[in-house]
C-alpha cells in the first residue's frame, strides 16, 4: 500500500517565520523516495549541525527527502517508522522549515498520534520527541494548541500508564510539558498539566516514617523528568499560583537530596535553587525556617568526598551545588555566556539557565541554530528579531568538518609536543638530582 504526503489544508497564521518555497507533493510517494539517498539515516540531517542553505536546490532536496520520511511514519515496520521520526525530528533541529511545515502539520500530528497510540517504547518515545520540535518550530499561536489538543491525552495516558515503558513515559512527560510551555494560553490547561507531573515526581518524596536515604527505582528517570519539566511550567504561572507552588513543595524538595541518584540530587538541588529566587522575587520579606538544615545539606553535597560515588559524578554534583548553595546562601547567580553566530546571550538566573537546559536537551547541536533564527525561541530568551546576516558573512562563520578535523589534530599535536617537552624537562632534573 502507498502513501502520499498531503498537504494540509491552509489555517490562519499566527506569525513569523522565514519564507519557504512551498513544494509540491506530487512525486512524494514512497517509491520514488527510496531513490533519495540520506532520507532512510536519520543521523544524516544532523551529523553536521545546521548547514548554510547556498543553493535554493538545497532547500528543495531537503524538503524532498523530508516528504518521503513522512511518508514512512506510515510503513508497515516498526523500525522504519522511528527511523522516519528520528530524521524528521534531526532535520527540524537543524534548521527552520516553518512554511514547510505548516502546510503539512495536520499530517504529522495524525502519524505522531498513530506512533503514540500503536507504537512500542522506542517509537513513542522517537514521536514525543517529534512533537516537542514541531511545536518548536511552530511556536505559540492556534497551530501549536491544535497539536497540543491532539496529542495532550494521549500523552497524559501513557505518562500515567505503570504498565507502558519508562523510556516512552519519561518522554512524553517532558513532551507534554514543553508543548504546554510553548502552546498553552488556557490557564486551567497549564494547572492541570502541571498537577498531572507532581503526580508522577512526588511519589520520591521522603516519607515521614523513613529515616534511611531515599534509594532510586526504575522509576527514577520518570520522577526527574517530570521535576524538571514542572519547574519549567512553574515559571509562567500567575504569582499567587507560584506562592502555592513554593509553599507546598519547597519543605518537602529537600528530601530528595538524600536520593542515591546523582541526577535526582542535583534536579532537586537546582529545582530548590529556582524557587527560592522565585520566592525572593515574589516576597521581599521571604523566610525560609529550615535554613541551616538546608545549607548543611548542600554545604555536603558542594564538598561530597564519598568514596563510593564515581569521580564523574562527584565532581559534576560538588560544580552544581557550589552553585545552588551561592543561590541559597547569597542570593547569587553565576552569569554564563552563551555564544551563537555573532551574538552572544547571558544566562543570569535559574529561571533562565531552566529554559535553556530545556530545549538544549530537546533541540541538542541545533539550539545555536534556533537562537539566530527561531522567533519563538528568542522571544522566550528576550534577543529580539533574528539578525539577517547575508550569505557571504555566513559562509566565513561556517567551519567544514574537514577543518574542524585539522584544527582538531593539530591542537592534539601541539598537546602532545607539549607534554613530550615537559616531561624531558622532568627527566633532566631527575638525572641532575
Amino acid at each position: 500500500m502507498q502513501y502520499f504526503t498531503p498537504v494540509d489544508p491552509p489555517l490562519q497564521r499566527s506569525g513569523q517565520h522565514r519564507n519557504v518555497q512551498p513544494f509540491s507533493d506530487e512525486d512524494a510517494s514512497i517509491e520514488t523516495m527510496s531513490h533519495c539517498s540520506g532520507f532512510s539515516d536519520p543521523a544524516s540531517f544532523a551529523e553536521d549541525g545546521p548547514e548554510v542553505l547556498d543553493e535554493e536546490g538545497t532547500q528543495e532536496d531537503l524538503e524532498y527527502k523530508l516528504k518521503g520520511l513522512i511518508d514512512l511514519t506510515f510503513d508497515k515496520s516498526a523500525k522504519t517508522r522511528q527511523a522516519a521520526l528520528e530524521g524528521i525530528k534531526n532535520a527540524m533541529a537543524s534548521k527552520i522549515l516553518y512554511e514547510f511545515i505548516l502546510e503539512r502539520r495536520i499530517t504529522l500530528t495524525d502519524s505522531i498520534e498513530r506512533c503514540l497510540k500503536k507504537g512500542k517504547s522506542d517509537e513513542q518515545r522517537a514521536a514525543a520527541g517529534l512533537a516537542c520540535i514541531l511545536c518548536v518550530q511552530l511556536g505559540p499561536g492556534i497551530e501549536s494548541e491544535e497539536v497540543l489538543k491532539t496529542l495532550g491525552p494521549i500523552l497524559k495516558k501513557i505518562i500515567c500508564d505503570g504498565t507502558a515503558s519508562i523510556q516512552a513515559r519519561q518522554a512524553c512527560a517532558t513532551c507534554f510539558g514543553v508543548c504546554c510551555f510553548i502552546a498553552t494560553d488556557d490557564i486551567t490547561e497549564l494547572y492541570s498539566t502541571m498537577e498531572c507531573l507532581e503526580n508522577i515526581f512526588t511519589k520520591s518524596y521522603h516519607k515521614e516514617k523513613d529515616t534511611n536515604g531515599i534509594c532510586s527505582t526504575p522509576n527514577t528517570v520518570l520522577h526527574i523528568s517530570s521535576l524538571l519539566v514542572w519547574t519549567l511550567l512553574l515559571t509562567i504561572c500567575p504569582i499567587n499560583e507560584v506562592k502555592k507552588k513554593i509553599e507546598m513543595h519547597l519543605h518537602k524538595l529537600p528530601s530528595l537530596l538524600s536520593c542515591d541518584d546523582v541526577n535526582m540530587r542535583i534536579a532537586a538541588g537546582e529545582t530548590l535553587a529556582l524557587l527560592f529566587e522565585l520566592a525572593r522575587e515574589t516576597d521581599n520579606d521571604f523566610y525560609y525556617e529550615d535554613m541551616e538544615s538546608l545549607t548543611q545539606k548542600l554545604r555536603a553535597l558542594a564538598t561530597d568526598g564519598n568514596k563510593h560515588r564515581a569521580k564523574v559524578d562527584k565532581r559534576k554534583q560538588r560544580s552544581v551545588f557550589r552553585d545552588v548553595l551561592r543561590a541559597v546562601e547569597e542570593r547569587d547567580f553565576p552569569t554564563e555566556t552563551v555564544k551563537f553566530g555573532p551574538e552572544r546571550m547571558y544566562i543570569d538566573c535559574w529561571v533562565k539557565k531552566q529554559t535553556y537546559d530545556t530545549f538544549k536537551e530537546i533541540l541538542g547541536t541545533g539550539m545555536q541554530y534556533h537562537l539566530q533564527s527561531n522567533e519563538f525561541l528568542r522571544n522566550v530568551f528576550e534577543l529580539g528579531p533574528p539578525v539577517m546576516l547575508d550569505a557571504a558573512t555566513l559562509k566565513t562563520m561556517k567551519i567544514s568538518r574537514f577543518e574542524r578535523h585539522l584544527y582538531n589534530s593539530a591542537a592534539f599535536k601541539a598537546r602532545t609536543k607539549a607534554r613530550s617537552k615537559c616531561r624531558d624537562k622532568r627527566a633532566d632534573v631527575g638525572e641532575f638530582f
